[in-house]
């Protein structure tokens, strides 16, 4: 099937009338050359599942932060969706299930873990199940064990610090972390080890400036102009040419989880993606701090149509030279806190002195307390909760945005914007 500008147009056309009806639609089935990204709304964490043009499947985290928090369960945050008789990955692999190609094999060719937090790749506690490995199920592990992984890739565990030394397992920041990264990690090992032996997982760090690590698996000859670039990851970032890269941090330089982000662009014609996990751009005193990690990959990822708000919109994110410089067509947030996102993120991301132009931005959820804060300024989203889906036609000629219903297993359309024309 190939849809253009047009048929698109005509689409929307019908959804609207059918909705005008009280008539709920599903998301019309992947078809070869479409690319697919789908921003899963758990309330726990991000996952992105994407469905690459010749059915090429990939998936980008899966957070899982624990039940056992008081922060969790809280008004804070949100609620796990659709319901609680599912554990977080239990949810994404069901909506992968969904939105699997059609009598392809149930597998994911690629999963990416982007960083080493709770709501990114999962978190161990005293109320997880064990797998058959020995491990607990929680975040990726639990993923990985419902449904196989040909290759999961993450940023390593050498660099800037060894997370398998005993002596800095020990220091206080791992030791004394609420959150327990360093216990998820060991249960992340064992799930390595045991799904390598059982399924053949392969398991590889993040591989700064190629465009050949994650790469199109059923038919990539039909399809040249698609491609996934890495561009920073452990504070290592591409120069924009070849496969040089150049690091921002010393080995002992450990400044926390987030600015080693794993950052990929996802390019098809036309069409540009980016994501990059958690990193930040905005100082202590709110100023843009210009050796931090936003300003150096912007230049590297140039202008996109679509781009993740990173850190969920987090007041630290975003910097203003950084938007200047990405200036996408839509923004989507991907949260499940109140504190996301800063108001001054917002008026960044709106801003027309920074970038001109239309832009429409897209939430995962917008809970209560941020709606008390921010208040009327919230009405800029086009959406500001549900599954938000971006397909992508033409060889990356356009695009469209549909919100599905994240409240229930049916997952029908709530709402449909475009089509984008992509630049």
């Amino acid at each position: 099937m190939h849809i253009n500008l047009k048929q698109s147009y005509l689409l929307l056309i019908f959804l609207m009338v059918q909705v005008s009806h009280g008539q709920k639609q599903q998301l019309p089935e992947w078809q070869p050359g479409f690319l697919d990204i789908h921003h899963i709304n758990t309330g726990r964490g991000d996952a992105a599942f994407m469905v690459f043009p010749d059915g090429t499947t990939f998936l980008v985290d899966a957070g899982d932060m624990s039940e056992t928090h008081p922060r969790t369960t809280s008004s804070r945050n949100a609620k796990l969706l659709p319901n609680r008789s599912k554990t977080a990955p239990e949810w994404i692999v069901d909506y992968i299930d969904r939105f699997l190609p059609k009598k392809q094999e149930r597998k994911l060719d690629y999963a990416l873990i982007t960083h080493y937090h709770d709501d990114h790749f999962g978190e161990v506690d005293s109320l997880r199940k064990l797998a058959p490995g020995g491990y607990q199920l929680t975040g990726i592990m639990e993923v990985g064990t419902l449904i196989p992984i040909n290759t999961l890739i993450d940023r390593g565990f050498e660099f800037p610090v060894d997370l398998k030394d005993g002596k800095v397992q020990s220091q206080e920041r791992f030791s004394k972390d609420k959150y327990g990264m360093i216990p998820t990690l060991k249960e992340y090992w064992k799930f390595i080890a045991y799904q390598s032996e059982k399924v053949g997982l392969k398991n590889e760090a993040l591989q700064v400036g190629s465009d050949n690590q994650i790469v199109l698996q059923q038919h990539p000859t039909d399809y040249p102009n698609f491609s996934v670039r890495n561009i920073a990851s452990n504070g290592t970032v591409w120069t924009g040419y070849d496969d040089a890269f150049y690091t921002l941090f010393e080995p002992g330089e450990y400044h926390g989880e987030n600015p080693l982000s794993n950052v990929i662009r996802i390019d098809y014609g036309k069409f540009n993606y980016y994501t990059g996990g958690d990193i930040s751009g905005i100082n202590g005193f709110g100023q843009t701090n210009l050796n931090d990690v936003e300003s150096h990959v912007a230049p590297v990822i140039g202008a996109v149509d679509v781009a993740t708000l990173n850190h969920h919109g987090n007041r630290d994110s975003q910097n203003p030279f950084y938007v200047r410089t990405i200036r996408p067509r839509v923004w989507i947030q991907q949260n499940w806190t109140a504190d996301h996102p800063g108001e001054e993120v917002l008026r960044r991301i709106t801003s027309k002195k920074l970038y001109p132009g239309d832009r429409d931005i897209f939430s995962t959820i917008m809970l209560q307390g941020t709606k008390d804060v921010i208040g009327g300024r919230l009405d800029q989203y086009k959406s500001q909760e549900g599954h938000i889906v971006v397909r992508v036609y033409d060889n990356g000629d356009s695009y469209d945005i549909y919100v599905l219903d994240d409240t229930t297993e049916e997952r029908e359309i709530k709402s449909k914007h475009g089509p984008y024309k992509a630049r």
